[in-house]
């Protein structure tokens, strides 16, 4: 283990200040006894730069960084900051914010082309690890690609043949990354305002590559130096990421693996078993997880773990990895972003599995100081220390690789020590909410539209919807925003659609379960949750899964009375405790689809007022949605609630509406 100094006084992290929940209070506590460090104590030493903080330093070129702060005397009339090429504060805070934008849509739209290429390879019958599963969701994607599914023959129209069908969706999916012409075929599934507003913008994408690849050019020393035109390229390449390379991630994983639909689980570090074999699985690409899933429920593989003298494999997740395989399978959620390093240090994980995006380096370090394995899979994802394990992730041999990792994990179950302390704190959870299942809950069959929705937000059941997502900051107390943040809302009626690690957070929290309304709700979301069984936080899956939330907000729309594009909804966007750039992408691409949307924690532009008002009041003109920012959680709900109030006025709505008992007439009558 990691030796501390005797004659040294350390600063460690008080586990109370660095997080809400007991289990990962209690971990800190035992890595902090071992001598072990850990993100939170690292944050307490390790102190951020202020001038980075404020978005106003560049290191673009040689000649920086230009460190460019915000003075305290500043004044905005007699600005003269300049970098030694020139560039203002405005400049250098926006090319930082657009490299933000091109770092996340590249990890989120890279994540896409893996599950493309797969998908492909599925399609070609190449590998006997993955077929399509959900035909019906093919058939539904199929024609927003230009891919027929009927063919007409001597004057009748027959079904198309399906492997056919799989065969060009993958191909023009695939071609999205890179064709040389036209835009993004996904782009016109927006409402036909919106998609007007995107044209007349000059912001449709291309491809997704060439849009993130123009971000890096125009940033480069010497090029782009207008703040709006900087902005305009973010827009497009944000909008290439959530109308494009994530929303095909979701869409092929959905037919590759299965659409997702409400299951039950449980969340949070005591999910670990002591008397099991302990596989966690974290990262972001549901890929090679799907195969661990499938490898960890095979008998003889069951039966070799028992042989070792553990009861079985229970397997885990960390991160949106975690949300791919629970929305799907019902594998419970051991943690969130931060507390990975805590999983470790429970002593009970025989093997830590991880792909991409958002995995510590310093877990190879935890990982010495216990039994655990710790696996890295992706070519482009690797780690120096030279107790990781690489074992690259072929789809080709994909039940192969899976195989070899589920027997490495059962073979270190005889390596584990004595001291073993998992955390007795989890909670159930039910998850797996996406458009469809939204649509049959709150919609019905009978209709099988998201009327009904529609109709308990215009009688003020439902006061709005509240899109609450994104990752962990170990600057902020952990699982605090998030949690503030929610209650507040569903506290005032707002229902609340989440992914990524607010979801995780939300379930740890146990409100993710159709019981909690009616200790955090009011009277109104109560009523809608208990009458039709769900919770008033909706799990809709990872964090490319926000597409999931832009489409059910689409379907809103479409089911009328709440105005004819997004911009016109009761709806807002959060994310209390952001950290990486893909949250600033996802920031972008909604409020370019129209949703005003709060950050907490920092904002990477306070250094360059100017262009953030560029960001929180302009971009409102322009798409209908616009950035705001608050660190406190209460003031950030209310931030949202107001502008959910606003639109309510706006459309009419803001009056309480009697309810009225309608017969089948009167409904034939309404949808007439």
């Amino acid at each position: 283990m990691a030796e501390v100094k005797s004659d040294v006084k350390v600063k460690v992290a008080n586990p109370q200040d660095a997080s809400i929940d007991a289990a990962t209070q209690m971990m800190i506590r035992r890595a902090q006894s071992l001598g072990i460090d850990t993100c939170f104590d690292r944050n307490v030493t390790l102190k951020p730069c202020n001038i980075g903080n404020q978005g106003t330093c560049c290191k673009n070129c040689g000649m920086g960084p230009c460190r460019l702060p915000l003075t305290k005397d500043y004044d905005e009339a007699n600005d003269t900051r300049k970098g030694i090429c020139g560039a203002t504060a405005n400049t250098i805070a926006a090319r930082n914010f657009i490299r933000m934008i091109a770092g996340g849509a590249a990890a989120h739209s890279d994540h896409g082309r893996n599950v493309a290429e797969v998908f492909l390879t599925a399609a070609r019958k190449e590998s006997e690890a993955y077929q399509i599963k959900d035909f019906k969701k093919l058939l539904e994607i199929a024609p927003y690609f230009n891919v027929a599914t009927t063919v007409e023959k001597d004057g009748a129209v027959l079904d198309r043949d399906l492997d056919e069908i799989a065969l060009e969706v993958g191909e023009k999916a695939l071609e999205e990354w890179g064709k040389p012409e036209g835009e993004l075929h996904y782009l016109k599934r927006a409402p036909k305002p919106l998609y007007d507003t995107w044209k007349k913008a000059g912001v449709l994408p291309r491809n997704i590559d060439r849009e993130i690849v123009e971000i890096m050019h125009r940033t480069h020393m010497g090029v782009d130096q207008d703040y709006k035109n900087l902005m305009k390229q973010g827009t497009r390449a944000a909008l290439a990421d959530g109308w494009g390379g994530s929303m095909m991630a979701t869409d092929l994983q959905d037919v590759l693996f299965g659409t997702p639909y409400p299951l039950t689980s449980e969340a949070n570090l005591g999910v670990l078993k002591e008397d099991h074999v302990n596989i966690v699985i974290h990262g972001h690409e549901p890929v090679l997880s799907e195969m661990i899933v499938a490898m960890a429920q095979k008998p003889e593989l069951v039966a070799y773990a028992k042989s070792k003298g553990a009861k079985g494999i229970q397997l885990s997740g960390i991160c949106c990895t975690a949300n791919e395989i629970l929305q799907r399978h019902g594998v419970p959620l051991c943690g969130t972003f931060l507390q990975q390093e805590l999983a470790v240090i429970t002593g009970a994980v025989d093997a830590m599995v991880v792909d991409v995006q958002c995995i510590f380096q310093n877990l190879a370090n935890v990982a010495k100081c216990f039994h655990t394995k710790l696996i890295t899979t992706h070519p482009i994802a690797r780690m120096e220390q030279d107790n990781v394990i690489h074992i690259e992730f072929d789809e080709h041999h994909a039940i192969e690789d899976a195989e070899r990792i589920v027997r490495m994990a059962i073979d270190n179950f005889t390596n584990r020590g004595s001291d073993v302390i998992i955390p007795r704190q989890k909670s159930p959870i039910v998850a797996g909410f996406g458009v469809e299942s939204i649509e049959y809950h709150l919609g019905g069959t009978f209709r099988g539209t998201y009327y009904t929705l529609n109709d308990n937000i215009i009688n003020g059941r439902i006061r709005g919807i509240g899109a609450v997502v994104g990752c962990n900051n170990a600057r902020v107390k952990h699982n605090e925003g998030h949690i503030a943040v929610v209650k507040e809302l569903i506290k005032n009626d707002v229902i609340v659609l989440t992914t990524g690690c607010n979801g995780i957070a939300c379930a740890m929290e146990g409100l993710l379960t159709p019981e909690s309304a009616k200790v955090f709700c009011g009277p109104g979301l109560a009523e809608v949750c208990e009458t039709v069984g769900i919770p008033p936080v909706l799990h809709m899956g990872s964090c490319v899964d926000n597409s999931r939330i832009l489409l059910a907000a689409t379907e809103v729309v479409k089911a009328g009375g709440l105005g004819t594009t997004i911009s016109d909804l009761p709806a807002a966007g959060s994310a209390p405790e952001w950290m990486s750039e893909k949250a600033i992408s996802i920031g972008q691409y909604v409020v370019a689809s129209g949703v005003y949307t709060v950050f907490g924690a920092v904002f990477p532009t306070t250094g360059a007022p100017v262009f953030q008002r560029y960001l929180f009041e302009e971009m409102e003109k322009m798409y209908g949605g616009m950035w705001d920012f608050e660190a406190d959680p209460v003031k950030h709900a209310w931030k949202m609630i107001n502008h959910i109030d606003a639109k309510r006025k706006a459309l009419g709505i803001d009056q309480a509406r009697e309810r009225v008992m309608m017969d089948f007439a009167d409904r034939q009558a309404l949808e007439a």
